[in-house]
Protein backbone atom coordinates (compact mmCIF):
# COMPACT_ATOMS: atom_id res chain seq x y z
CA UNK A 1 0.00 0.00 0.00
CA UNK A 2 1.21 3.56 -0.82
CA UNK A 3 0.65 6.42 2.29
CA UNK A 4 2.73 9.30 3.26
CA UNK A 5 4.61 9.69 6.72
CA UNK A 6 2.73 11.72 9.38
CA UNK A 7 5.79 11.31 11.85
CA UNK A 8 9.00 10.15 12.68
CA UNK A 9 10.60 10.08 15.74
CA UNK A 10 14.38 9.30 15.04
CA UNK A 11 15.67 9.26 18.32
CA UNK A 12 12.34 6.88 19.69
CA UNK A 13 12.75 5.20 16.31
CA UNK A 14 8.67 5.30 16.11
CA UNK A 15 6.34 7.05 13.72
CA UNK A 16 2.89 7.65 12.10
CA UNK A 17 1.82 6.77 8.53
CA UNK A 18 -1.12 7.70 6.21
CA UNK A 19 -1.96 5.30 4.07
CA UNK A 20 -4.47 5.57 1.39
CA UNK A 21 -7.48 3.76 2.58
CA UNK A 22 -7.21 6.72 4.85
CA UNK A 23 -6.42 4.66 7.67
CA UNK A 24 -3.23 5.82 10.26
CA UNK A 25 -0.45 3.05 10.65
CA UNK A 26 2.03 2.96 13.24
CA UNK A 27 6.25 1.76 12.30
CA UNK A 28 8.89 1.45 14.41
CA UNK A 29 12.82 1.73 13.01
CA UNK A 30 12.55 -2.24 12.55
CA UNK A 31 9.91 -1.94 9.92
CA UNK A 32 12.01 0.28 7.49
CA UNK A 33 13.35 -1.61 4.74
CA UNK A 34 16.03 0.56 4.31
CA UNK A 35 17.46 3.12 7.46
CA UNK A 36 16.77 6.21 5.86
CA UNK A 37 15.63 9.30 7.24
CA UNK A 38 11.40 9.27 6.98
CA UNK A 39 10.64 13.21 7.36
CA UNK A 40 7.00 14.16 7.69
CA UNK A 41 5.77 14.18 3.94
CA UNK A 42 7.91 11.01 2.55
CA UNK A 43 5.90 9.23 0.57
CA UNK A 44 6.53 5.59 1.14
CA UNK A 45 5.32 1.97 0.52
CA UNK A 46 4.55 -0.73 3.56
CA UNK A 47 2.72 -3.81 3.49
CA UNK A 48 -0.31 -2.76 6.32
CA UNK A 49 -1.56 -5.73 9.03
CA UNK A 50 -3.03 -5.16 12.03
CA UNK A 51 -2.93 -1.21 12.47
CA UNK A 52 0.94 -1.39 11.56
CA UNK A 53 2.95 -0.64 8.42
CA UNK A 54 5.69 -3.35 7.72
CA UNK A 55 8.38 -3.28 5.00
CA UNK A 56 8.29 0.50 4.82
CA UNK A 57 10.56 1.98 2.22
CA UNK A 58 10.50 5.82 0.57
CA UNK A 59 9.69 5.75 -3.07
CA UNK A 60 11.08 9.29 -3.59
CA UNK A 61 13.63 8.10 -5.58
CA UNK A 62 10.92 6.45 -7.94
CA UNK A 63 9.24 9.75 -8.30
CA UNK A 64 11.70 11.52 -9.22
CA UNK A 65 13.14 9.38 -12.06
CA UNK A 66 10.97 10.55 -14.67
CA UNK A 67 12.23 14.53 -13.84
CA UNK A 68 15.88 12.59 -13.91
CA UNK A 69 14.70 11.37 -17.34
CA UNK A 70 13.85 14.77 -18.44
CA UNK A 71 16.88 16.26 -17.79
CA UNK A 72 19.52 13.88 -19.54
CA UNK A 73 17.18 14.18 -22.55
CA UNK A 74 15.27 10.87 -22.15
CA UNK A 75 11.75 10.57 -22.86
CA UNK A 76 9.81 8.86 -20.21
CA UNK A 77 8.75 5.45 -20.78
CA UNK A 78 5.39 4.95 -22.53
CA UNK A 79 2.54 5.09 -19.74
CA UNK A 80 4.68 6.74 -17.01
CA UNK A 81 3.22 9.39 -14.41
CA UNK A 82 4.42 12.65 -15.31
CA UNK A 83 6.17 15.03 -12.69
CA UNK A 84 3.27 17.05 -12.25
CA UNK A 85 0.76 13.77 -11.94
CA UNK A 86 3.32 12.47 -9.15
CA UNK A 87 3.26 15.65 -7.18
CA UNK A 88 -0.59 15.46 -7.39
CA UNK A 89 -0.78 11.77 -6.32
CA UNK A 90 1.61 12.49 -2.98
CA UNK A 91 -0.76 15.24 -2.25
CA UNK A 92 -3.60 12.96 -1.81
CA UNK A 93 -1.79 11.30 1.25
CA UNK A 94 -2.14 13.39 4.49
CA UNK A 95 -5.08 15.53 6.04
CA UNK A 96 -7.04 15.76 2.94
CA UNK A 97 -7.40 11.98 2.55
CA UNK A 98 -8.14 10.57 6.32
CA UNK A 99 -12.25 9.98 6.74
CA UNK A 100 -14.55 12.57 5.90
CA UNK A 101 -15.16 13.51 9.23
CA UNK A 102 -18.57 12.55 10.90
CA UNK A 103 -21.22 14.87 10.46
CA UNK A 104 -22.89 13.69 13.85
CA UNK A 105 -22.37 12.09 17.05
CA UNK A 106 -23.71 8.83 15.67
CA UNK A 107 -21.01 8.41 13.31
CA UNK A 108 -18.46 8.32 15.66
CA UNK A 109 -20.06 6.05 17.66
CA UNK A 110 -20.19 3.34 14.19
CA UNK A 111 -16.65 4.10 13.19
CA UNK A 112 -15.29 3.44 16.61
CA UNK A 113 -17.48 0.29 16.09
CA UNK A 114 -16.05 -0.50 12.72
CA UNK A 115 -13.05 1.25 11.12
CA UNK A 116 -11.80 1.59 14.88
CA UNK A 117 -12.22 -1.70 16.37
CA UNK A 118 -8.65 -2.42 17.66
CA UNK A 119 -7.11 0.57 17.01
CA UNK A 120 -4.97 1.83 19.58
CA UNK A 121 -2.89 4.31 17.66
CA UNK A 122 -3.76 7.97 16.87
CA UNK A 123 -5.77 10.54 18.94
CA UNK A 124 -9.77 10.92 19.28
CA UNK A 125 -10.81 14.64 19.68
CA UNK A 126 -13.62 15.39 22.86
CA UNK A 127 -16.45 15.13 20.34
CA UNK A 128 -15.27 11.82 19.01
CA UNK A 129 -14.90 10.31 22.94
CA UNK A 130 -18.13 11.86 24.09
CA UNK A 131 -20.05 11.17 20.89
CA UNK A 132 -18.96 7.50 21.41
CA UNK A 133 -19.91 7.62 24.87
CA UNK A 134 -23.76 9.29 23.88
CA UNK A 135 -24.81 6.38 22.00
CA UNK A 136 -22.88 3.76 23.96
CA UNK A 137 -24.77 4.35 26.68
CA UNK A 138 -28.50 4.38 24.40
CA UNK A 139 -27.41 1.40 22.75
CA UNK A 140 -26.88 -0.39 26.13
CA UNK A 141 -30.48 1.19 27.82
CA UNK A 142 -32.18 -0.07 24.37
CA UNK A 143 -30.70 -3.78 24.83
CA UNK A 144 -31.83 -3.88 28.54
CA UNK A 145 -35.20 -2.47 27.76
CA UNK A 146 -35.37 -5.49 25.23
CA UNK A 147 -34.16 -8.18 27.41
CA UNK A 148 -36.49 -6.96 30.70
CA UNK A 149 -39.31 -6.82 27.97
CA UNK A 150 -38.40 -10.33 26.72
CA UNK A 151 -37.77 -11.75 30.64
CA UNK A 152 -41.31 -10.28 31.45
CA UNK A 153 -42.98 -12.38 28.25
CA UNK A 154 -41.60 -15.53 28.80
CA UNK A 155 -42.16 -15.30 32.34
CA UNK A 156 -38.84 -15.68 33.43
CA UNK A 157 -38.90 -13.23 36.64
CA UNK A 158 -41.25 -16.47 38.23
CA UNK A 159 -38.82 -19.05 37.04
CA UNK A 160 -34.66 -20.26 38.20
CA UNK A 161 -33.65 -18.18 35.54
CA UNK A 162 -34.67 -15.05 36.37
CA UNK A 163 -33.45 -12.04 34.41
CA UNK A 164 -31.35 -14.90 31.61
CA UNK A 165 -32.26 -12.95 28.78
CA UNK A 166 -31.56 -9.65 29.98
CA UNK A 167 -28.23 -10.76 31.37
CA UNK A 168 -27.25 -12.51 28.23
CA UNK A 169 -27.97 -10.04 25.93
CA UNK A 170 -26.51 -7.01 28.14
CA UNK A 171 -23.33 -8.84 28.60
CA UNK A 172 -22.86 -9.64 25.09
CA UNK A 173 -22.93 -6.35 24.19
CA UNK A 174 -20.68 -5.50 26.76
CA UNK A 175 -17.87 -7.67 25.64
CA UNK A 176 -18.49 -7.17 21.84
CA UNK A 177 -17.73 -2.80 22.91
CA UNK A 178 -15.21 -3.31 25.31
CA UNK A 179 -11.95 -3.27 22.95
CA UNK A 180 -13.91 -0.20 20.99
CA UNK A 181 -14.38 1.67 23.98
CA UNK A 182 -11.12 0.81 25.70
CA UNK A 183 -9.05 1.87 22.06
CA UNK A 184 -11.47 5.17 22.31
CA UNK A 185 -10.06 6.13 25.97
CA UNK A 186 -6.87 5.32 25.20
CA UNK A 187 -6.35 7.36 21.76
CA UNK A 188 -8.60 10.48 24.22
CA UNK A 189 -5.62 9.80 26.38
CA UNK A 190 -2.88 10.30 23.41
CA UNK A 191 -4.91 13.59 22.19
CA UNK A 192 -3.99 15.93 25.38
CA UNK A 193 -0.56 14.21 25.55
CA UNK A 194 -0.82 11.21 27.91
CA UNK A 195 0.19 7.65 27.58
CA UNK A 196 -2.73 5.21 26.93
CA UNK A 197 -0.94 3.47 30.11
CA UNK A 198 -2.59 5.87 32.21
CA UNK A 199 -5.91 4.14 31.75
CA UNK A 200 -4.71 1.52 34.37
CA UNK A 201 -5.20 3.97 36.51
CA UNK A 202 -9.22 3.14 36.60
CA UNK A 203 -8.04 0.06 38.66
CA UNK A 204 -7.65 2.33 41.48
CA UNK A 205 -10.86 1.87 43.51
CA UNK A 206 -13.08 4.72 44.03
CA UNK A 207 -10.74 7.51 42.16
CA UNK A 208 -10.31 5.86 39.05
CA UNK A 209 -13.10 6.61 36.74
CA UNK A 210 -13.08 10.11 38.56
CA UNK A 211 -9.37 10.64 36.93
CA UNK A 212 -10.24 8.85 33.74
CA UNK A 213 -13.39 11.48 33.63
CA UNK A 214 -10.99 14.70 34.19
CA UNK A 215 -8.40 13.39 31.54
CA UNK A 216 -11.82 13.03 28.89
CA UNK A 217 -12.55 16.12 29.96
CA UNK A 218 -9.34 18.10 28.85
CA UNK A 219 -8.95 19.97 25.18
CA UNK A 220 -7.44 18.73 22.47
CA UNK A 221 -3.82 19.23 22.71
CA UNK A 222 -3.57 22.03 19.95
CA UNK A 223 -0.05 20.62 18.16
CA UNK A 224 1.08 17.50 16.54
CA UNK A 225 2.52 15.25 19.06
CA UNK A 226 4.32 11.82 19.12
CA UNK A 227 1.12 10.08 18.58
CA UNK A 228 -0.14 12.04 15.46
CA UNK A 229 -1.42 15.37 14.17
CA UNK A 230 -4.31 17.38 15.45
CA UNK A 231 -7.38 15.11 14.63
CA UNK A 232 -9.39 17.09 11.65
CA UNK A 233 -12.23 19.29 12.70
CA UNK A 234 -10.55 20.60 16.03
CA UNK A 235 -10.02 24.79 15.41
CA UNK A 236 -6.34 25.46 16.32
Amino acid sequence: MRGEVLHYDEDQGFGFIIGADGNRYTFTRENLRRQSAMSKGTVVEFQAGGGQARDVFSIAAQAASPATDAATGTAPAQGGPAPAAAASHAQHFGRMSEPTEPSDLWGYFWRGLTQNYFNFAGRARRKEYWGYCLFWVVCLLIIFGIGIFTDIEMGNFDSDVSAAVTVGLCGTFLLATFLPGLGMTVRRLHDIGLSGWLYLLILIPSIGSLIILVFALIPTQARENQWGPVPAGVRI
